[in-house]
């Protein structure tokens, strides 16, 4: 993925206000990024930890999309799989985020949701640049890994998009 800027990553949202966009707290030095390892840029709100955000490269610039994440309840126990990039993590390490779809359908209610590593880091995981605690989920080289991650993202976005 190409740095994105500020001001560009905040233009790209599709399902949000403009209150909203303003309201976001960007990624901390946001130059110090690893650009080219990112399939995607996601980060959890340190302001409000329910909401994340995914900007997504496409042909046609960068696509940012808000995603929203229960708070968590009683702990659970067990083992579960981000639907993104097959990574295995404790459950409490997993969430299911919401993404609002853009426009009409979402001022009416209409969401889709998948399960994602909660740190939102799935780049990294399938890279091996950031260590899991449970074993893999996917045993595939980290190419082809992170082939299949970017066909699942761009699965996830068309279906927010409703394309």
């Amino acid at each position: 993925m190409q740095s994105l800027s500020a001001d560009e990553i905040r233009r790209s949202f599709v399902n949000s206000s403009r209150s909203q966009v303003k309201a976001m707290t960007l990624p901390a030095e946001l130059a110090q990024l690893p650009w080219p390892e990112l399939d995607f840029l996601g980060w959890r709100d340190p302001k409000a930890p329910a909401r994340g955000y995914l900007v997504v490269p496409r042909e046609s610039g960068p696509l940012g999309i808000a995603v929203s994440t229960a708070a968590s309840g009683k702990p659970r126990r067990g083992s579960g799989l981000c639907d993104l990039c097959f990574s295995a993590h404790p459950v409490t390490d997993i969430a299911l985020f919401v993404a609002r779809r853009p426009g009409a359908a979402g001022k009416a209610g209409n969401t889709v949701g998948t399960y994602i590593c909660a740190d939102l880091a799935c780049s990294l995981y399938v890279r091996g640049l950031r260590e899991l605690i449970l074993p893999q989920g996917e045993t595939a080289p980290p190419a082809e890994r992170a082939n299949r991650l970017n066909y699942r993202l761009t699965t996830f976005v068309n279906r927010v998009l409703n394309t």
